[in-house]
């Protein structure tokens, strides 16, 4: 049987990524997320960011991350999308694995997160790939955005 890892390939994002990863991000999510999602990111930060395609899906999904420029210790998930089609088949945890090695090969022992208080999909998710799942903070993105902060050791 051939496994689900075998079916799509992964290769760093490019700034170009930015456009086919907007058109499809609120869709994706079901609500608007495209505000969470500035080009600026994979402008500055596409090498370290990955791009999962199958034959059929040019963007089967997404991880958006980067060596923290203010702590040399940790790493940053920001963002990560998979195609409806595509999940519960591995390819998140895949990004997030190799996301973790780039993380460890620039000398990060950590690796963090956010995610919303109501999302308990993320929240399930980073718990079962080891993150801790810190208390909400109150306004963390600014007044009435709340976030969960989710730590990872490496």
């Amino acid at each position: 049987m051939t496994s689900v890892v075998d079916e799509y390939s992964v290769r760093p994002a490019r700034p170009d990524d930015y456009e086919p990863i907007v058109a499809v991000v609120d869709e994706w999510w079901g609500r608007p997320m495209i505000r969470d999602l500035s080009r600026l990111f994979l402008d500055h930060f596409h090498t370290t960011s990955l791009v999962a395609a199958t034959d059929e899906l040019p963007l089967a999904g997404f991880l958006i991350g980067f060596p923290s420029p203010s702590d040399p210790e940790t790493a940053y998930i920001h963002f990560v999308g998979v195609h409806p089609g595509m999940r519960r088949a591995g390819l998140a945890r895949d990004l997030y694995e190799r996301f973790f090695t780039t993380a460890r090969f620039t000398g990060r022992t950590g690796v963090k997160a956010i995610t919303s208080p109501d999302d308990t999909g993320s929240i399930a998710f980073h718990d079962a790939l080891g993150f801790t799942v810190g208390d909400t903070v109150a306004d963390y993105d600014g007044q009435g955005l709340d976030r969960v902060v989710l730590r990872r050791a490496l």
